[in-house]
């Protein structure tokens, strides 16, 4: 068993930040206090950099089976790491579909062999596989993910009654893609009548407009609130959504939780101007003002999750007119770092950022033994040093795709290592040759 030392950490955990060493002892944490001493344990003296839990990515699409031309689970799992994201959980929408028990296992088994980072997968569903639904071990994965509005390899579910069966018939927290179809589809065709595929990027967030979200968001609540279901919104894009949430209850208690992501954190539509079809995403950026009311939404806890949606694409697909670019972009190496800045600017505390990074992705999917920095949980840790330039530019980006919506940012943070299971996963822009990842377990 290997024993490695971190001596001078600055601890960020449920809600305190403090000065202590921690031992890890193979996977998991073995003892956190001041003053460590083990003649058996290799020692690594962090000088004071913080020591944040791995963070937990509840939405990535990795794009393999059948999309490996601008992802893998390998490079987008390596590129996870070099970010502090320790953890992951997959989208369903690859070729084929992760909408079998069989497929999914497929998917574990092909993982197994191939990820650098904790993993599992969400499983699909659809208008059409209710029955195999209803054969799910509710600890076989993260979740459910349904699709209410149609992106990337279409999966949406428009059934009303197939809809309503697969909430009441699932113990699974429901993760959705919330947009109303027939209001962009209307839209759509709208201003395709207008300019034809060459729509200016500008209209993306009046097409997949506010009014798209909110319809669909509030149908979602109102239909887990008739069935009981557990349902988890993900990528809120409007302020006018926020208001769908509470803050009165602790997220253990809650039925309903939803998150933000990082673009829709920091991009506006202003933004679209500079950056075009890079960050167009669905659901798309909006306005500031939008952006500003998920930040206060973020921080007094009616949203509860930060997560990235990391959809990559190449950049040849990305170039095309607005009709034929795909939506999506690259974020796992750089969704902390874009934090770390927030925070450095004062718009969030380093404690408020791992509660929603870390802690409540833990316990809103009952994680086993992860999501925290505690004795006897999992040794996935991340080493921050927040004053150490770091310019995001081709050469040092590890996704397939090569590229970033964040090209030419300079953060003044830096990721210095990434532990995975109580294992160096990655070092100063080097990855180690073992994996040492492991498929997520849940308390259910």
């Amino acid at each position: 068993m290997s024993r490695i030392l971190l001596k001078n950490t600055k601890v960020v955990n449920e809600n305190n930040t403090f000065e202590t060493d921690v031992l890890l002892d193979g996977d998991f944490i073995a003892r956190i206090d001041t003053d460590i001493t083990d003649d058996n344990a290799k020692v690594i003296d962090f000088k004071g950099d913080y020591l944040l839990p791995g963070i937990i990515d509840d939405q990535v699409h990795f794009r393999e089976p059948g999309l490996t031309h601008k992802g893998t689970i390998a490079t987008e799992s390596r590129a996870a790491l070099a970010g502090g994201i320790t953890t992951f959980m997959e989208q369903p929408n690859t070729n084929p579909q992760t909408t079998t028990i069989e497929k999914l296992e497929e998917k574990f088994a092909m993982a197994a062999k191939e990820v650098y980072a904790n993993y599992s997968f969400l499983f699909g569903g659809t208008n059409d596989n209710l029955e195999e639904l209803k054969k799910l071990d509710k600890n076989a994965c993260s979740g459910v993910k349904l699709f209410l509005g149609s992106s990337t390899g279409n999966m949406l579910v428009d059934d009303e009654a197939v809809l309503e069966n697969i909430f009441k018939n699932t113990e699974m927290v429901i993760s959705t893609h919330c947009e109303d179809e027939g209001t962009i589809r209307a839209n759509m065709a709208k201003y395709q009548k207008m300019y034809g595929d060459d729509i200016p990027i500008a209209l993306h967030p009046i097409i997949r407009s506010e009014k798209a979200c909110y319809l669909s968001s509030s149908k979602a609540i109102a239909l887990a609130k008739k069935t009981g279901a557990r349902l988890h919104v993900f990528h809120l894009s409007t302020g006018i959504e926020t208001d769908l949430f509470t803050n009165k209850i602790p997220i253990e208690e809650k039925k309903i939780t939803s998150e933000v992501c990082i673009h829709h954190l920091w991009f506006s539509d202003e933004d679209y101007a500079e950056k075009g079809t890079l960050i167009k995403w669905n659901p798309a950026v909006k306005t500031k003002t939008d952006r500003e009311k998920l930040w206060e939404a973020l921080l007094d806890d009616r949203i509860d999750v930060i997560a990235t949606d990391h959809a990559p694409h190449t950049i040849e697909e990305k170039d095309n007119p607005y009709t034929k670019a795909p939506s999506g972009g690259p974020l796992v190496q750089h969704a902390l770092l874009a934090m770390l800045q927030k925070e450095k600017e004062g718009k969030i505390s380093m404690e408020k950022l791992v509660e929603k990074m870390c802690h409540n992705p833990a316990k809103l999917f009952d994680i086993d033994k992860r999501g925290f920095i505690r004795e006897g949980y999992y040794a996935d840790l991340v080493q921050v040093n927040r004053n150490s330039q770091n310019e995001v530019k081709k050469s040092n980006i590890f996704y397939k795709c090569e590229w970033s919506p964040f090209e030419g940012i300079t953060f003044d943070s830096k990721v210095v290592r990434t532990f995975i299971n109580g294992h160096l996963g990655y070092e100063n822009g080097n990855f180690s040759t073992e994996k040492n990842a492991k498929r997520l377990t849940f308390n259910r």
